[in-house]
């Protein structure tokens, strides 16, 4: 996929302008990608997209409650600060970031914001940066955006396929199993595009599983794989995780290999590093299962395969946070975690076109992007001198309720029309099987 689709191919019109306001083009980004799925799934049965929708998806932690509560999405360690000589994003969601953190500035474990701030201050950008990175933690300077780099970026392809092998033969897909979503009686008449697909889910936070979400949504079975001594923040696997099982297993186990080798899909959205550590690169494997689509998400790009990141730490280290900044010197932020959502949707309409071609030509095939890439793209995208007027939306018309494990959610709806979702499923509640 070199590129988003044109307005010409997914209908778009100004009069269906997604509102995210921003002085980027976040609503045309998202717009683009969610249709990139539309298209790619051929949902031709499928009415218009609905922009509201869309804004409403790309900003579901605003709509996400459990038990009629809204969830705290940020931690006090997760923000920008503002050292002697300019500003620093931190990611401290996960508590062993914050510890980290913590440890890197020399301040107890819980410290407040007044301790951040007043440690930031005393210090320069650099000194912050690395002394936080060399502790295990996640931070970046603010930057202002670098039009070479981008365009660099934007000469590759936005979402990289490739073949790595081609000794598998074609596999026709497989007759559709139980699937995790359901159709409404508007897409009764069609088939899952992904009926019979079997997805191993390893990611984390919002653009792997918005993609393993949407693979769900149009019949794939997702099993999520989480380590075991990790867990995940309960709304943020609730908001994300709908129609898939969820498992805890040691990724090196003899019951992954089991997994791995009847499954057609796996979603990797854990640091390259790390994956080649545990024989999980796309090239090991590869080599070990042939026939697999092997997706692959990460922060910052294949380059640099040891960095961890975050949608706001690109958004920061990018240029877009001094873009959206209100006055160009307090960093500013975009609408939702739009590079987040965008890729999420771009690899998941990417599996639809890479599904239909191992059909025909066999193979065992690679799919690449990262939030950096989608950022370079959103840069080079046409902007305005200021964000549009935010655009009031009925939430109930764009949520789904559900009951789990006792509790009552609301969540965002699906963006394709004619589909909902499955409900979510406890967290590493299945079991580790197909």
């Amino acid at each position: 996929m070199d590129s988003l689709p044109t307005s010409a191919e997914t209908g778009a019109s100004p009069r269906r302008i997604v509102p995210l306001p921003s002085r980027l083009a976040t609503g045309d980004l998202a717009w683009a990608s969610v249709a990139s799925v539309w298209l790619g799934a051929g949902i031709s049965h499928a009415p218009q997209l609905d922009p509201d929708r869309i804004a409403m998806a790309y900003r579901s932690d605003g709509l996400f409650r459990i038990d009629g509560e809204q969830p705290s999405v940020w931690s006090p360690f997760s923000g920008f600060w503002q050292t002697k000589n300019g500003w620093v994003r931190t990611h401290g969601n996960y508590p062993h970031h914050a510890r980290a953190l913590c440890r890197g500035l020399d301040l107890p474990e819980g410290a407040s914001v007044a301790d951040l701030r007043a440690t930031f201050a005393t210090a320069s950008v650099q000194e912050s940066v690395e002394r936080i990175t060399r502790a295990g933690g996640l931070a970046v300077a603010v930057a202002r955006e670098n039009p070479q780099y981008d365009a660099a970026l934007r000469s590759r392809p936005l979402v990289e396929i490739r073949r790595i092998g081609n000794e598998a033969p074609t596999r026709p897909k497989a007759p559709s199993r139980p699937r995790a979503s359901r159709l409404t009686s508007e897409a009764a008449a069609q088939a899952a595009p992904l009926g019979g697909i079997r997805v191993l889910d390893l990611t984390r936070v919002i653009a792997g599983p918005v993609c393993t979400r949407t693979l769900a949504l149009l019949g794939a079975d997702v099993l999520r794989i989480d380590p075991p001594h990790i867990p995940e923040p309960e709304w943020q696997h609730l908001d994300t995780g709908h129609g898939k099982r969820t498992t805890l297993l040691d990724a090196r186990s003899e019951q992954m290999t089991a997994l791995l080798e009847q499954a057609d899909i796996v979603v990797l959205g854990y640091r390259p590093a790390a994956l080649a550590r545990l024989g999980l690169s796309p090239g090991q494997l590869g080599e070990r299962y042939p026939g697999l689509i092997i997706v692959q998400l990460s922060a910052w790009g294949l380059d640099q395969p040891d960095r961890a990141g975050f949608d706001s730490l690109v958004q920061a280290e990018s240029g877009i946070a001094l873009i959206e900044s209100a006055d160009g010197e307090v960093p500013g932020a975009l609408p939702a975690q739009a590079l987040d959502h965008s890729a999420g949707y771009l690899l998941a309409a990417a599996v639809c076109a890479v599904v239909d071609r191992r059909v025909r030509e066999g193979g065992t095939w690679h799919i690449a992007t990262s939030l950096r890439r989608v950022a370079a793209e959103l840069l080079g995208m046409p902007r305005r001198d200021a964000p549009e007027p935010e655009r009031e939306i009925d939430p109930s018309m764009h949520t789904q309720n559900f009951s789990v494990d006792g509790h009552a959610l609301i969540t965002a709806a699906p963006v394709l029309p004619g589909f909902s979702f499955a409900p979510p499923r406890p967290w590493g509640r299945d079991a580790p099987q197909w």
